[in-house]
């Protein structure tokens, strides 16, 4: 591609409402650029980004056996009624009505839409198994759009769904697809963790999703450096190894006036602020659409796990009790309300941590005050329940025993579900045995942000002077910049030489042929990401030379204009 011919719209001010890199240095790069809130165009630039990472997310899904197809942008209302998703997946559904009054939803995924395929045109097992996907437009109405690229409302995906007779054929193609994911972040040349997560909405069994690692990441993740295990903090379990010691001290009031935050109750009664309990109200909704009062222990260092706590038995509908809640059950005010004598009609539910303690400090249900020496069994009643519902963190022992965890931020790319029955069910999609006998297929969902990870290679991989992006996705392979294109005869004629070769022989060239001063050439290259740059200039043409510059490297270096294109080969 010739400069001249192609249409760069860097900026040097970096956008007012950016908070990440990526978002800054797209935008600056001229990759993308804003239309409204979480709607950006993408730019020609920015485009031949995206269609390199689409072309290796294709090309691996077609190694792994799945089938392209295209499904509509805008579904009908009524398959969404089907699995009951219409009325319970939530404000980030885009719904719409046509001119007959008939209501529609931009889709934000097309499980329903697949299984109406699947249940019309799959009649045998004899079809089974099958995996389609797409890479198509999605839109979801995030309330705070944010990130550039990164939550956008409207964005690329690749989302593909496989039909099976039974769970271990579901597992094969699941296995395929994980070993597909791995091979296109891999491609990509991006560093990235696979981890076990949970299903959330879309709902199912089995589910990893794969993180790109980047400092900036909104997910937390847990991993062992000793073995295979990661996973997602808000399903990674936490260990506890400790067994609870019998006590060594009374129960006493402490005088706590200011000191409402575990810690602060630590430092004043110069203790470690592991051994505080804090107590976490909460109000969970009951079948006749009443609210009972809970209490969640967890020790005073420990963060509570939503997810966790919500999987439990009757804790789906819990939130957080308000001041005046707190106050009607406890008599107190938050900041010193704790587990000791509690009504009756108070379930408690304790951290497995929590109920490992003894001789613990905990608020006293009374302003201003904490109780020390508080111990289980002697002091107050064994928890209602025990359970895992806080966050793993750093030194916590592994899952899998082989090790302790260490803890990193990554941004979610992609995510592999074992669906089961979910919508097959709920659609009544089919299929005939061998016996002839009616059977409910078994499914499995697998997605990638496709535009997603353009912003995370990103947040990977940039400097002070702009984006590194990796070489399978950066916008051209190599950016030639002669020096006095306009005005030297023999540079011209080198380059466009070079800029032929180079093409010929497959290579990704971009030929600056605009005539500008080196200082743009190079802060331009280097800001859109290109890995590799080659000067050619009339005093290294004099001695054969032209100068070569790796994107991550400080110094050039100087090739013989003979050997450029075989150097090229090799490395470009």
């Amino acid at each position: 591609m010739r400069a001249s011919q192609f249409f760069f719209n860097t900026q040097k001010e970096a956008p007012n409402d950016a908070e990440l890199q990526s978002h800054i240095l797209m935008v600056r790069a001229g990759l993308i650029k804003r239309l409204g809130s979480g709607l950006y165009s993408w730019m020609p630039l920015g485009l031949r980004v995206l269609r390199k990472v689409e072309s290796i997310v294709r090309e691996e899904m077609n190694k792994a056996g799945a089938l392209e197809l295209l499904m509509p942008a805008v579904q009908p209302r009524e398959l969404w009624d089907e699995t009951g998703r219409w009325a319970v997946f939530g404000p980030q559904m885009l719904k719409i009505t046509d001119r007959h009054e008939r209501e529609f939803c931009f889709g934000p995924t097309h499980e329903e839409v697949i299984t109406d395929i699947a249940r019309t045109e799959i009649r045998s097992y004899k079809q089974l198994p099958l995996n389609f996907y797409q890479i198509q437009t999605k839109f979801r109405d995030e309330i705070r759009p944010r990130f550039g690229v990164m939550r956008a409302r409207e964005f690329m995906m690749k989302d593909a769904y496989s039909f099976h007779t039974d769970f271990a054929s579901l597992e094969q193609t699941y296995a395929t697809m994980y070993q597909a994911y791995s091979a296109i972040f891999n491609r990509l040349g991006l560093k990235f963790r696979a981890v076990k997560a949970d299903t959330g909405a879309i709902g199912g069994d089995g589910s990893h999703e794969f993180h790109v690692l980047a400092d900036s990441g909104e997910d937390g993740l847990a991993y062992c450096d000793s073995s295979d295990y990661a996973a997602n903090v808000e399903l990674a379990e936490a260990i506890t190894v400790a067994k609870r010691q019998a006590p060594t001290a009374a129960m006493q009031e402490v005088d706590t006036p200011k000191q409402t935050a575990c810690a602060d109750v630590a430092a004043l009664l110069n203790i470690s602020v592991t051994q505080t309990v804090k107590a976490i109200a909460l109000m969970v909704k009951q079948a006749d659409d009443s609210s009972r009062f809970f209490l969640a222990l967890l020790r005073g260092d420990h963060n509570l796990n939503e997810v966790k706590l919500a999987k439990l038995d009757g804790m789906a509908d819990f939130r957080l009790a308000t001041e005046e809640e707190i106050r009607a059950h406890l008599n107190c005010p938050p900041g010193f309300i704790g587990p000791v004598n509690v009504a009756a009609n108070v379930t408690v539910i304790a951290d497995k941590t929590v109920a490992a303690m003894s001789d613990f400090v905990c608020g006293a249900n009374k302003p201003k005050f904490h109780l020390s020496g508080v111990n289980f069994g002697r002091d107050l009643a064994e928890p209602s329940l025990v359970a895992d519902i806080r966050n793993v963190v750093d030194g916590d022992a592994s899952p899998d025993g082989k090790g302790t965890l260490s803890l990193c931020r990554g941004i979610e790319v992609g995510h592999i579900f074992q669906l089961r029955t979910k919508y097959s069910s709920a659609m009544n999609a089919t299929y005939l045995d061998e016996n002839g006998q009616t059977q409910v297929m078994e499914m499995g969902c697998y997605g990638i942000g496709v535009s997603r990870i353009v912003g995370a290679a990103i947040e990977q991989g940039f400097d002070e002077r702009g984006i590194v992006f990796p070489a399978s996705m950066a916008p051209f392979a190599v950016a030639i910049c002669p020096i006095g294109y306009d005005k030297s005869e023999a540079v011209q004629a080198a380059a466009n030489q070079l800029y032929a070769d180079l093409k010929a022989a497959g290579i990704d060239a971009m030929l600056d042929d605009r005539g500008e001063r080196p200082g743009v050439m190079f802060a331009e290259a280097d800001l859109m990401g290109v890995p590799h740059r080659l000067v050619v200039g009339e005093r290294g043409l004099a001695d054969g030379l032209v100068e070569y510059k790796a994107r991550h490297a400080e110094q050039a270096e100087s090739l013989p204009l003979n050997q450029v294109l075989a150097f090229m080969q090799k490395i470009a």
